[in-house]
């Protein structure tokens, strides 16, 4: 706490620096009477309002806040130091564990950019193509459960918080159905997908979709309107698009001021030419708007998934260069990863030059052109982009993420200075921000 004396002229005036520990605050406070007082509070890194490890210190004049800052750095992982020392196909291990809530996304923005410096970015099947659109979609679904459901909870809606993560468990056994994992699955691969959706999973997914839109139902009812939950969210984290821009915010903050951008449109991947939906805006530019988009979000990502399933057909999951192409014909092994003793016994019998380039492939990996490229993908929380550079060998020179928690969380001192401190929790909810892929 910093106290700065009325009584002397600008010229004299010197701040006191003042570390209160224990004792009686009521005295603290009339010693202090007739000062101007400014309190500087810490909300986080471990506390239950901050959307995970995320620290705000945050200057308050009574119950109103003056000043915001973000402290980040606390789930520092150094994924992308890490991955100049792994080969192509290894860096997607690290990838999908910075935002651990979309990790297909995070998987596909690096595996089209490493397509692209391949010059295999037209040559990727059709079948695998659309298995990539499936899976982020219903990795968009379930990322949004979470936003919906935590951010309920920390604005005091528990039924909110049970039904999103209930909801969420349906999603997450699709993917451990089709990858044998429930998150950070590194299934996307350069090349195509690391194998084929098992017996079933065509089925299981459309009976998903069709009970996601039944209970759907319950999230819309419970929120939508809600007098309570207006009243915590309507006008808070007030952003416009000025701000947007001048900020580089993107996702729902940037739709929720009315402009319809989303990559998916205006520059479209892994075919999303081909479907049919719409972008979600709104014109509130405040955390109910957000909420909003974000429910708009899930039923047409469910109308996406039922545009895969008709699209699917037969083929290969997998480029077809040898030179290039994991191998993808594999069942789920016992860890979860994909080792299937078939495969292994097919390479091993077929001859000694098949065995070697499979031992090649997997240990040194192959090698990438010269050059550096950026891609980006839509991600649940706006543009995810990942900027490769190679120099000619079996691992990248360098990778560096543009992560969009990173970007929006520029945010918080605009959507929070001047309003009330309980409202900073509902302004960092609608953000949405996933420390593993700011901190990365």
């Amino acid at each position: 706490m910093t106290q700065t004396s009325e009584s002397l002229s600008l010229d004299e005036m010197a701040e006191q620096e003042v570390t209160v520990q224990g004792g009686d605050w009521q005295t603290v406070l009339d010693a202090a009477e007739g000062e101007a007082q400014r309190l500087v509070v810490n909300m986080g890194p471990q506390h239950p309002s901050t959307h995970g490890v995320l620290r705000l210190i945050l200057e308050i004049d009574g119950e109103s806040v003056t000043q915001a800052r973000c402290g980040i750095g606390y789930l520092h992982t150094g994924i992308e130091k890490n991955l100049e020392y792994r080969n192509w196909v290894q860096g997607v291990t690290f990838t999908t564990r910075m935002d651990y809530l979309s990790n297909f996304f995070n998987e596909t923005a690096y595996c089209l950019g490493v397509e692209r410096l391949l010059g295999i970015d037209g040559e990727i099947p059709e079948r695998a193509q659309v298995i990539r659109v499936m899976l982020m979609e219903l990795n968009r679904i379930s990322s949004h459960f979470v936003c919906l459901a935590t951010g309920g909870l920390e604005l005091g809606a528990l039924t909110a918080m049970t039904v999103g993560f209930r909801d969420r468990e349906l999603i997450l056994d699709l993917f451990e159905l089709i990858t044998g994992l429930r998150m950070n699955q590194a299934y996307m691969r350069p090349g195509g997908v690391a194998q084929d959706l098992p017996p079933g999973a065509e089925k299981k997914i459309a009976e998903t979709c069709t009970l996601l839109r039944k209970r759907y139902k319950d999230t819309h009812a419970l929120l939508v309107g809600n007098a309570i939950w207006m009243g915590r969210t309507v006008g808070v984290g007030y952003q416009d698009l000025a701000a947007c821009m001048a900020l580089g915010a993107t996702g729902p903050i940037l739709r929720a001021t009315g402009l319809p951008h989303d990559l998916r449109k205006s520059q479209p991947y892994c075919g999303y030419e081909n479907y049919e939906f719409e972008v979600a805006t709104q014109n509130t530019c405040d955390a109910y708007g957000r909420f909003l988009i974000r429910l708009q979000e899930m039923e047409q990502s469910l109308n996406i998934v039922e545009q895969c399933l008709d699209r699917l057909s037969p083929g290969p999951v997998m480029v077809a260069d040898k030179r290039i192409a994991w191998p993808s014909q594999l069942s789920i092994g016992l860890d979860g990863m994909g080792n299937s003793l078939e495969h292994i016994r097919h390479i091993m019998g077929e001859s000694m030059e098949a065995l070697i380039h499979h031992f090649k492939l997997v240990t040194e990996g192959f090698k990438v052109p010269v050059g550096q490229v950026y891609s980006a993908v839509e991600s649940p929380r706006g543009e995810l982009g990942v900027h490769i550079v190679s120099d000619g060998g079996t691992r990248p020179y360098r990778v560096h993420f543009r992560d969009p928690s990173f970007a929006n969380l520029q945010s918080v001192p605009i959507q929070s200075e001047g309003g009330m401190l309980s409202d900073v929790v509902g302004a960092v909810a609608s953000i949405d921000p996933v420390m593993g892929g700011c901190d990365r």
